[in-house]
């Protein structure tokens, strides 16, 4: 059967650009989460794990390996379709989109439409100010995962709800932000956290895709770079998507977890390159 024509590669195949080095990101901090797991009690952590958002702590659980190489190939595979919020890749003859559909089949995150999705209106209360005190952080901003990071040192007091807003605000900064450790999060985004049944049932998921396709729209692949967001979805995405590789090379978990982020345990493989280098 003929395939549908399709547009041009960014790059010229068998002239995309090797990578100069990894690439940095910063999500799955393992700093961060070790504190987070070091302060909650276990009901509280599990409680955590357990809520819609805990898809995060699980898959930090299962000490996903990154490759690196992996998802440059596949982003110097992209077809030039134009779409800031989509992207195709193409392996062989195998073409394979990255969207938000994906994304929600992966993660099992909610993905609703909203309106003001990332500027939601949230009345600042004298609780929020003093959750605010508690943390360390200036009432016009969000969370830094630095002050995350900080506040679990001096948290064996607060409340249980403010404890379980610490770790819920722990998987926003370090999982749907996923920016430097230092950089501060948004504050209309993390005060929603005051309202903790608001703050689990908020489609993150859109947040999330929305933060991780901001950062790669445009991004140079020539020179070294850094991807904001849940970055590691692209490399599950990868073994999804190409079943057959995913097989040989996802190092796929045994009875197919659900969602399917949980999938897969990679370890590292020198040749698995050169096989999709093969198949083009």
């Amino acid at each position: 059967m003929d395939l549908p024509e399709l547009p041009n590669r960014l790059f010229t195949l068998g002239e995309e650009p090797e990578p100069v080095k990894s690439i940095s990101y910063h999500t799955d901090d393992t700093k961060l989460f070790s504190a987070i797991r070091g302060v909650l009690h276990p009901d509280e952590y599990q409680e955590l794990r357990d809520s819609k958002l805990g898809v995060f702590l699980k898959f930090k659980e299962l000490n996903f390996s990154w490759a690196s190489r992996l998802v440059h190939f596949m982003l110097c595979s992209e077809l030039d379709i134009k779409k800031k919020y989509e992207f195709w890749c193409l392996v062989g003859l195998q073409p394979a989109r990255f969207s938000l559909i994906e994304f929600e089949h992966l993660t099992g995150l909610n993905c609703d439409y909203v309106e003001n999705l990332e500027n939601p209106r949230c009345e600042v209360t004298e609780e929020t100010i003093a959750l605010w005190q508690l943390l360390g952080v200036g009432i016009d901003a969000g969370p830094t995962m630095e002050q995350i990071i900080a506040a679990c040192k001096r948290c064996s007091e607060w409340s249980r709800d403010d404890r379980m807003r610490l770790g819920y605000l722990a998987i926003f900064t370090g999982f749907i932000e996923g920016r430097k450790f230092s950089t501060v999060t948004r504050a209309s985004l993390a005060r929603l956290v005051m309202d903790l049944e608001e703050f689990k049932n908020y489609p993150w998921g859109r947040v999330a895709f929305k933060v991780l396709m901001d950062s790669l729209w445009n991004k140079d692949l020539t020179k070294s770079y850094t991807i904001d967001g849940f970055v590691q979805v692209i490399q599950v995405w990868v073994y999804y998507a190409l079943q057959e590789f995913g097989a040989e090379y996802g190092h796929p978990v045994q009875n197919k977890p659900s969602p399917p982020l949980l999938a897969y345990m990679v370890a590292k493989d020198a040749d698995f390159l050169k096989m999709l280098s093969e198949d083009r």
